[in-house]
């Protein structure tokens, strides 16, 4: 298994876009933060521990990979590979 996979099939997979299209071009529009930094590049690796933030469904999402999911699986399943964070929460390990 490998440490990281691509943002747009990490979106897709965890059901955050509903193509993977739609998460090419959330990347490559220059919305999506990954760590911090602006990302225009549908291939940037994520990986455990990582931080997304971008605008979606007219709310900001921050969210921190907890795992890689290894398939397009149900809603329940894809929720358990991040964890929602608020905006300006700390990205470190949670207690």
């Amino acid at each position: 298994m490998s440490e990281g996979m691509r943002l747009d099939r990490f979106l897709w997979f965890t059901r955050l876009v509903k193509t993977r299209d739609a998460a090419q071009d959330l990347a490559e529009a220059g919305m999506l933060r990954l760590d911090g930094r602006r990302i225009e590049k549908s291939s940037m690796q994520v990986r455990v521990g990582s931080v997304l933030a971008f605008p979606l469904r007219r709310q900001v999402r921050v969210l921190r990979v907890e795992a890689l999911p290894l398939r397009r699986g149900p809603a329940p399943e894809a929720q358990t590979m991040y964890q929602e964070l608020k905006p300006g929460e700390p990205a470190g390990p949670q207690p």
